[in-house]
């Protein structure tokens, strides 16, 4: 017979039938309690005792953990991609008869939470919204954390742009409707239809902002990502239970116009924001040396989203240059932005309700660090001007003195928290306690003295409230008057009916207190809420603040200078470095700078030729890498750099398989170079690495020449910088004109070649693809094997008859040199090279055949 359900299980099977895709924290006294499945995931995430409760078939597995230690384990779940509920007990359990009153107060989930743990302190945690009709996307992002609201609308080069862009933790979309492949790897959510519609999303958002219409914000056109942004309200009130969000002042479009386009490969292949390898730098890495969370976001912005305005760039450029002046301004602005905490994030866990006493101090101290920052530039007004005033906050800052300790703690409840002489009833409660502890200890001394009894005690538990305690040795010496309460093995408890009224006294003044603090405590926080808008203005404008003091510190540190912008159509970089790579050399090594000109009409194109790592990609990366810091307003790592304005950086390096959506090497490549060919503009740069190398040789030369013709013959002119392998296109300059070739030196002595890194006009005929190989410790027999019939293939390149001659090299000669031996592993090193294609080898899969061969060999 089956056990029969008992009834908090009843109640728990209820509570998660309504969040089925969510892990149920349910609170049991006073620990969060999981069950069945919930309980297997949270016990291995978390790395907690799994039991189980029940007999035979009807046990039901079980982990749980303190409730005060949620702080610690609930970022391990939402890390881990899940979706947490929090199911709390809704009433006291001590007036309860029977079940407790149980229900969700909030869904945690990756792209929603307010928890310091979860969230990075320098990136945003947005939430994005898709809403898509037809082959449009509307799209909405919110950082719940911070307040910021973004909407745009476009297609899936433009959505996939903006999700490489923003990076959102999570996503959620109609119900009816397919996300995109390529965001399936994500956390993704599914709403119903009906938080999509257009009429509920205007009116949701016009109540919130208490508007009229969405026009003031500029987005009222916008009808697909109103439509997105209505239905993250819909998520955030009805399904996670977050419905306090007056911290949204705002709604702002995302003017795509306004800014540079990085695509989401050129974002990876520069290594903008994150490093390719694990254990590499990413230039985001290398530039901030911001102080705030609040600056340390911005310059992530700024990198993502550079600037196209020259006004704008030379503003921020300006900043720069005056604290590179002032230097004892800049530092004494720096030990104030020291003590500035994370306004943004403080204002949203002050409209959630979310923010502790100790936070509410962090917030005081900023404020008062923010007035101080204001006086020290007051003395300059024309710097003001530029980046706008910072607003007054005395009377917030008195305010929070007048009301606050100065040492508060970290929860609530552990009081201490309003200043004296702000309540005369909290004053008149705290006398009262006070005054009860003293009396405690007179009691003790006279009843000592009354009884003799020196050993005599008085204590206080949860269960019998004060008692006093005497051993058994002194039984006979107690007084009649007292009450025996608890007898123990070795002594007796008991009470007086003076201590019965002093813990009614006592423990009633605890209890007023704890209530009425609280009531104070929320009426400071109410006040603090009137500031908000002011608050959040004066964050943007200490981050903008950080963010040139930080750009300063780096200039100067790493010898960077000043960018000039213009409207022209040239690059022109002198002594150009680039700054991963040169962050990454070991100490007391230079990184070798190279000079670079790219204009539309004497040098469009410059053909960069050299041997495997002697720096080709690396010049073109740093081109990139110095236009792009120029136009997000930092000075860059150049001697000179004098750039006209670029609307788009395409980039197509390295060699990627898709293998997961089905592509080959070939096939990304192939995809990647047709996104940059299909949108490129007369403002574009263009860095194109080894292209064709995915395929044959031929195959290879052939894509690579007639990519490089159309870009030369396209009437936007897009500057271009393309290194390869296949010396075949140096011949490209004779019927080109603005093709120009370059090649990266390099030194050769006694066989040895030394790299110089040096950019110098000329083609290269080599690639010194042997001596690469010979580099990486190849077994000489095989590198003096390959030399002999490079020379074969080189001799027979003019002749209608390569394709015989490279058969007959690589089939005849194999009874030459060391393969004539008889031992098993020189034989399937034949059988290998018998098998082996020559003419359909790419210069890559050379270099790997070669090394399967030195594996093969055991060296």
């Amino acid at each position: 017979m089956s056990k029969k359900e008992t009834p908090l299980m009843t109640q728990y099977n209820g509570i998660k039938g309504k969040y089925p895709d969510a892990l149920l924290l349910f609170r049991v006294g006073d620990f969060y309690e999981t069950f069945g499945a919930d309980a297997i995931r949270a016990s291995k995430i978390l790395g907690i005792t799994l039991t189980k409760r029940g007999l035979g078939e009807t046990n039901t597995e079980l982990a749980g953990f303190p409730h005060h230690s949620i702080d610690t384990y609930l970022p391990k779940l939402v890390r881990a991609g899940l979706r947490v509920a929090i199911c709390d007990q809704l009433e006291d359990p001590k007036g309860v008869k029977g079940i407790v009153k149980r229900g969700v107060t909030e869904l945690v989930t990756p792209g929603v939470t307010f928890n310091d743990q979860v969230l990075s302190s320098k990136k945003n945690n947005f939430l994005l919204s898709l809403h898509k009709e037809k082959e449009k996307f509307g799209m909405a992002f919110i950082d719940i954390s911070t307040g910021e609201f973004l909407v745009a609308e476009g297609n899936l080069e433009k959505l996939l742009h903006l999700v490489a862009t923003f990076d959102p933790s999570e996503i959620i979309y109609q119900r009816n409707s397919e996300i995109p492949t390529q965001l399936k790897n994500r956390s993704c959510f599914k709403l119903e239809d009906w938080a999509f519609q257009y009429t509920y999303a205007s009116e949701k958002l016009t109540a919130h902002f208490k508007t009229n219409s969405l026009k003031g914000f500029g987005v009222s056109d916008l009808k697909l990502g109103i439509t997105a942004a209505g239905a993250i309200f819909a998520y955030l009130v009805e399904d996670t239970h977050h419905a306090l969000l007056q911290h949204i002042t705002k709604i702002n479009k995302i003017p795509q116009e306004d800014y540079l386009m990085l695509d989401q490969f050129t974002l990876r292949n520069l290594e903008i924001v994150y490093p390719t390898h694990q254990e590499g730098k990413s230039l985001l890495d290398i530039i901030d040396k911001t102080t705030t969370p609040m600056g340390g976001r911005l310059l992530r912005r700024r990198l993502i989203l550079p600037l196209k305005s020259v006004n704008d760039i030379n503003r921020r450029l300006n900043l720069i240059e005056f604290f590179n002046k002032e230097d004892d301004l800049k530092f004494e602005i720096l030990d104030q932005l020291k003590m500035i905490s994370d306004l943004d994030r403080l204002m949203g866990k002050l409209a959630a309700e979310k923010i502790s006493p100790k936070e509410l101090g962090y917030l005081r101290q900023s404020l008062n660090n923010i007035q101080k920052i204001k006086e020290l530039l007051h003395q300059f007004p024309d710097i003001l001007a530029w980046i706008q005033p910072l607003d007054e906050q005395k009377e917030l800052i008195s305010y929070l003195e007048n009301n606050l300790n100065q040492e508060l703690p970290v929860n609530l409840n552990k009081g201490n928290v309003i200043k004296s002489e702000v309540s005369e009833e909290l004053d008149y409660l705290r006398s009262l306690q006070n005054k009860g502890k003293n009396f405690l200890d007179e009691m003790c001394e006279r009843e000592i003295a009354r009884t003799g009894i020196s050993s005599l005690k008085i204590n206080f538990n949860n269960v019998f409230g004060y008692f006093i305690e005497v051993r058994n040795s002194h039984k006979d010496k107690v007084p009649e008057d007292w009450i025996r309460k608890q007898t123990l093995v070795n002594a007796e408890r008991y009470i007086t009916a003076e201590l019965k009224e002093y813990e009614d006294q006592i423990l009633g003044a605890e209890e007023k207190i704890s209530k009425l603090e609280f009531q104070l405590y929320r009426k400071v926080c109410e006040e603090v809420m009137i500031y908000i808008d002011r608050i959040q203005d004066n964050s943007r404008l200490i981050a903008k603040i950080d963010v040139a003091i930080s750009m300063s510190e780096l200039a100067i540190s790493e010898s960077y200078t000043k960018p000039i912008l213009n409207e022209s159509f040239e690059i022109n970089l002198q002594e150009a470095r680039h700054p991963i790579i040169e962050n990454a050399l070991p100490l007391g090594e230079k990184y070798i700078p190279n000079d670079v000109f790219l204009d539309k009409d004497s040098q469009q194109i410059i053909m960069v030729t050299g041997p495997n790592m002697a720096g080709k990609s690396a010049i073109l990366r740093q081109t990139a890498i110095v236009c792009l810091m120029a136009q997000i307003g930092s000075y860059v790592p150049a001697k000179h750099a004098e750039i006209g304005i670029l609307d788009k950086i395409f980039t197509r390096v390295g060699a990627t398989d898709n293998i997961s959506s089905g592509e080959s090497t070939f096939m990304v490549e192939m995809n990647e170079a047709a996104n940059i060919l299909n949108n490129i503009s007369d403002r574009s740069l263009i860095l194109l690495d080894e292209i064709g190398r995915g395929t044959s040789t031929y195959d290879g030369v052939s894509i690579a020449w007639a990519i490089a013709e159309y870009l030369h013959q396209h009437p936007t002119q897009a500057k271009t910088l393309f290194a390869t392998h296949y010396h075949e296109l140096n011949e490209m300059t004779v019927n080109f004109e603005r093709i120009k070739n370059f090649h990266v030196s390099i030194q050769e002595n006694k066989g040895n070649i030394i790299f110089l890194r040096k950019l110098i006009s000329g083609g290269s005929e080599h690639s010194f693809g042997i001596h690469v190989a010979k580099i990486a410790g190849m077994p000489s027999k095989v590198v003096n094997r390959a030399t002999e019939i490079l020379k074969t293939l080189e001799e027979s390149r003019s002749s209608k008859g390569n394709s015989d001659k490279i058969k007959r090299v690589t089939e005849e000669n194999l009874q030459l040199s060391f393969f004539q031996l008889d031992d098993p592993v020189l034989e399937s090193i034949r059988e290998e090279l018998t098998k082996m294609d020559i003419n359909t080898l790419t210069p890559i899969e050379a270099l790997m055949k070669l090394n399967s061969i030195k594996k093969m060999i055991g060296k």
